[in-house]
């Protein structure tokens, strides 16, 4: 990494922050300093980052700096790597911020400490970030240090690193200076609000991914993840009533199929990234996020999107939504054996390497051959019909796996084709995804949007997601598909028509997250919105007309997230508004505490864009 670039990105970052709260701020290299040094690169960003935002946090008035620089001393005597490296790099921050008591310098490295109780209500935060980033800086090799502070003047911190380094797994950190407390690595990053949002470690030491863990995960129903061979054919039941699903399991197993079991949303969206199941059954009540929220996840990502999921839950009458999501199978609790039976005979069928039809109904030659040219694959077979006469027998002579109708016809009207043929044809199986140029009025559009999955105006970017629907109902591979058809698949999801154009407002009093989140959200075409806190996001909200959706952090000064979602749920007309909470903490029963405060939902810290972009879909739907 070269330090004329990292000090470059520091000061894109902060400057901003700098002048929001009217604080000189500079960056500084020293003379003398190789262009260039070895280290991981996003690890030492998210240091940095840690360090200058608590410095602008504490600082009112005066100044922020950060010096790069050669260092002859200054880490602790023992520490083995700094000792012998050919050079030391400090990186030094300093403010002239509130400073820290002397008798508080000892804590302020260990996990969920900071100087007093009323630096947490004034200023935010749950103290967790010094701590990760002393266990960053040992990772990498180095060590961080308080080097100076006086109450009411300031602090300085020193990040020392080598300047090359690589990391040796069995390295053990060394011990902290005498009157140093090395704090224990937090067994849970994911709390740590004062870092960047884009902070992703996970796991014993930072380095060990979720899907790495799985196997050795803990879990109430014994399943196959440690024998599981990539020639196995495997269905994933994600339930959290155990009973249930063990009764699944044992009818997996029955049929020849290995099982895995997860009882929270989490643990499933994982396991079937990880383990690609040939089926999926699904509970929509969770206890860590909502069921609709996981089949969108599973919807949007194309290392599963193919898999077919069964919604099977306790919720009434949601059918169509369920197959308007992509769901292959949607059964209500309690179910009779019968029908379990059934479910099971299906994943065997649909898992059979047979070949795909679809029936597409269009009365132009050009626009029909062209849908034709589109569709077509190897193990997918079209059958294209000019009129509704024609439709209505091949629906009622052969099986289709999906039904592409226009509704202009020169005989009929296209819906007239499936109320026709409804007596003989399972609608309830069939995808139907009406494909027309015809102006649909509100109510027509409503009247079409209960016997059909999918409705596509005919425009310029039309094919592309007629093309996507059409795979994502048929269950196909993206990564089988042609390089020409994984193009249009990627131009299609450019632009999501469901959030596109919808009004969103961020409560949150951290700048960062603010300018992470608005830059995800305008990539997909919303319009955002922001305040500093609860009270600011409360009079914001009164005074926007026509707002789709709140995200709002939980751990604000002054007016907490709890207490903001509070209020706004007591003003009529915002009662229904959703409002997606997001907290730093990870404890059990966050989400309930959200929810019973009068949040929608609520996404943990450091902030799943998947699950982010998912629940906002689930809650615009409702």
């Amino acid at each position: 990494m070269r330090f004329n670039d990292l000090c470059e990105q520091v000061e894109r970052t902060f400057h901003p922050i700098a002048d929001g709260k009217n604080l000189a701020f500079s960056t500084a290299c020293e003379p003398g300093l190789p262009k260039s040094f070895s280290t991981d690169a996003k690890r030492l960003q998210q240091v940095l980052k840690n360090l200058l935002s608590n410095a602008f946090k504490f600082t009112n008035k005066g100044e922020v700096t950060l010096k790069i620089s050669k260092a002859a001393s200054g880490w602790s005597l023992d520490h083995e790597i700094l000792n012998h490296a050919k050079m030391v790099v400090a990186f030094t921050v300093s403010d002239t911020g509130i400073g820290i008591p002397e008798d508080k310098r000892r804590i302020i490295f260990e996990s969920f400490q900071q100087a007093d109780a009323s630096t947490n209500r004034k200023f935010g935060g749950t103290g967790l970030g010094l701590s990760i980033s002393r266990g960053i800086a040992h990772l990498l090799g180095g060590e961080l240090r308080l080097v100076q502070s006086k109450e009411g003047q300031g602090s300085v911190f020193t990040l020392f690193l080598p300047l090359n380094y690589k990391l040796r797994p069995d390295r053990k950190p060394s011990n902290p200076p005498d009157g140093e407390i090395l704090p224990e690595r937090p067994r849970n990053t994911g709390n740590q609000d004062e870092l960047a949002s884009d902070f992703s470690l996970t796991g014993d030491q930072f380095v060990i991914s979720q899907e790495e863990s799985l196997v050795a995960m803990e879990t109430a129903i014994p399943d196959d993840r440690a024998s599981i061979l990539p020639s196995d054919r495997t269905l994933l039941v994600i339930e959290d009533d155990v009973a249930f699903a063990k009764i699944l399991l044992e009818k997996a197993w029955e049929r020849g199929f290995k099982g895995l079991a997860a009882l929270t949303g989490e643990e499933g969206v994982a396991l079937a990234r990880k383990y690609k199941p040939v089926a999926i059954t699904l509970d929509i009540h969770l206890p860590d996020m909502d069921g609709w929220a996981v089949l969108d996840i599973l919807k949007h990502d194309q290392r599963t999107r193919h898999i077919p999921v069964h919604v099977i839950t306790i919720e009434e009458n949601q059918r169509l939504r369920a197959l308007k999501m992509g769901a292959f199978v949607y059964l209500e609790k309690p179910i009779a054996v019968e029908a379990l039976e059934e479910v099971f005979a299906r994943i065997q069928q649909v898992n059979k390497d047979t070949i795909k039809q679809v029936l597409v109904v269009e009365d132009n030659a050009v626009e029909r051959e062209s849908i034709v040219n589109l569709l077509a694959e190897d193990k997918v077979r079209i059958i294209a019909v000019q009129n509704g006469i024609e439709a209505i027998d091949a629906l009622r002579s052969q099986s289709f796996d999906c039904l592409v109708l226009d509704l202009k016809l020169p005989d009929m009207d296209g819906s007239e084709v499936i109320e026709k043929t409804k007596d003989s044809v399972d609608f309830s199986r069939l995808p139907v995804i009406i494909y027309t140029a015809k102006e649909l009025s509100e109510r027509q559009a409503g009247e079409l949007s209960r016997i059909s999955e999918t409705i596509i105006v005919k425009d310029a970017k039309s094919k592309e997601r007629l093309y996507d629907e059409v795979t994502l109902f048929l269950h196909q591979v993206e990564e089988n598909l042609p390089e020409s058809k994984r193009t249009l698949l990627h131009q299609a999801r450019q632009k999501d028509p469901l959030l596109a154009g919808k009004k969103i407002l961020i409560v949150d009093d951290d700048i960062r997250n603010i300018f992470a989140m608005t830059s995800l959200l305008e990539h997909n075409q919303m319009e955002v919105l922001y305040a500093s806190d609860g009270k600011e996001g409360i009079e914001l909200l009164k005074k926007t007309p026509g707002l789709d959706a709140i995200l709002m952090d939980i751990m604000m000064p002054e007016m907490d997230g709890f207490e903001a979602i509070r209020r706004i749920r007591k003003i009529t007309k915002f009662k229904s508004l959703p409002i997606i909470a997001l907290t730093a903490k990870a404890t059990k029963g966050d989400r309930e505490k959200c929810i019973e405060a009068g949040s929608s939902d609520y996404v943990p810290k450091p902030v799943d864009s998947e699950r982010l972009f998912a629940l906002l879909r689930v809650w615009l739907y409702r």
